[in-house]
């Protein structure tokens, strides 16, 4: 694995058509009030948003594009740019900072060969830092997907990565 992070985004042929309108008619009725769960139908569809299911969205719910770009880069929670298949999320926030967790975000940038924000090169991990997930009396935490890993500590981190390959 090197540091280069996954730059691959489907072009508009290579978007999914039928599960984008199920996502956005079927699920969602295409009623504009849903954008926000309907970006995130797309999302887990594809592990980010693709930039044309943003104007196919525009164009199937009638929202001008510039809104649902201006809805998809105010969230952190979205990502206009590939994600791995497993997104780790190391909370730097105070409480888990004064417990170590920068060194275990190095430990996982060490053993991963990625920095924050990057992705591995075969696309299997994403590391992302946040500054609070809500775990205070747990940390350092380490959010693997939807696992929370508490009191991780450096040493924990090689067989806590291994569960996901």
């Amino acid at each position: 694995m090197n540091k280069e992070p996954v730059a691959i985004a489907p072009s508009p042929e290579e978007l999914d058509y039928v599960e984008m309108d199920k996502i956005i008619e079927e699920t969602y009725g295409s009623d504009k009030e849903n954008l926000i769960m309907m970006l995130q139908g797309i999302q887990g569809r594809y592990n980010y948003i693709p930039r044309p299911a943003l104007a196919y969205l525009a164009e199937k719910t009638g929202v001008p594009l510039s809104r649902i770009y201006g809805i998809a880069t105010f969230y952190a929670t979205f990502s206009l740019e590939p994600r791995g298949r497993n997104l780790i999320t190391v909370c730097l926030g105070t409480a888990c900072h004064v417990r170590g967790a920068k060194r275990v975000q190095e430990q996982i940038e060490q053993l991963l060969h990625i920095s924050n924000g990057q992705t591995t090169e075969d696309g299997s991990f994403t590391l992302e830092s946040v500054r609070c997930i809500g775990c205070c009396s747990l940390g350092p935490v380490v959010k693997i997907n939807e696992d929370v890993h508490a009191r991780l500590s450096p040493d924990q981190v090689a067989k806590t990565l291994e569960r996901y390959e």
